[in-house]
């Protein structure tokens, strides 16, 4: 199956780049180019477009007000000059935010996370009708065995102590759980799964991303540090993240 990618950019250059980009890759097929949001639009309710490649800054509509428009938008990669909107763009659960100029390798990198993601989304439709155990958290015999829950990871039932847990991240009908061992990607909705795991040990902080209280190192800005890795926090969960983590445990 193909991927059918749609480029929005005001800069013809620009287009000529990532349809470049593509055209090297056998699994994506570019079923339309354009140089505004307005006839991006029209293009998107006319035909199934699996990923959009979108510019921020151009005539009429900007890229986010372009997203902001749409009932069902396709993943996205977002490719700009301008850092500024990362976080409005992740709000709005973008797979990735490119800095023009985008290199070849970074651009791999984009695409093979949004191939991953689309194959993913398309296997849920199939098995729409199958139905797919929740996942079951169990506190354990007091004295032998730890706090876990079992996933279901491909075809099997996967048993993962809840201690190991750094961070949850959203995939739109999919969760990626990050552990201190591994990466696990469960066919489950990040809100589900947060209101299954404990709330004193588990807490929402941006529409993608939860995190396991113990494990944040550190806070700075809108960003929490868990194992050396940035994730943001969103303007809605701003208060209850600091109320939560911080607790009665600042100093200064």
């Amino acid at each position: 199956m193909k991927i059918k990618c749609l480029i929005v950019d005001d800069e013809p250059l620009a287009i000529q780049v990532l349809e470049n980009y593509l055209a090297r890759l056998n699994e994506f097929e570019v079923v339309g180019t354009c140089e505004n949001p307005v006839d991006a639009f029209s293009i998107l309710q006319q035909q199934s477009v699996d990923l959009l490649f979108l510019d921020i800054n151009m005539p009429m509509l900007s890229g986010i007000e372009l997203l902001k428009t749409l009932e069902k938008a396709p993943e996205v990669i977002i490719t700009t000059a301008y850092r500024d909107f990362a976080l409005e763009g992740f709000e709005l659960s973008v797979l990735d935010y490119m800095l023009k100029p985008v290199s070849f390798q970074r651009f791999l990198k984009g695409v093979n996370k949004a191939s991953k993601i689309i194959q993913l989304n398309q296997l849920a439709k199939n098995n729409s009708k199958q139905n797919v155990p929740a996942p079951s958290v169990s506190s354990g015999p007091a004295t032998t065995e730890k706090p876990h829950v079992f996933l279901k990871v491909d075809k099997k039932m996967v048993k993962v102590y809840l201690d190991d847990i750094l961070y949850i991240e959203s995939l739109k009908d999919y969760i990626r759980i990050f552990t201190t061992e591994e990466e696990l990607i469960v066919h489950h909705t990040l809100s589900k799964i947060v209101e299954m795991l404990p709330t004193d040990q588990f807490i929402r902080i941006h529409r993608s991303f939860a995190v396991a209280v113990r494990k944040v190192e550190a806070i700075e800005g809108n960003q929490i540090e868990i194992h050396g890795k940035q994730l943001p926090i969103g303007r809605l969960y701003q208060q209850s993240v600091k109320d939560t983590i911080y607790g009665n445990h600042t100093i200064g």
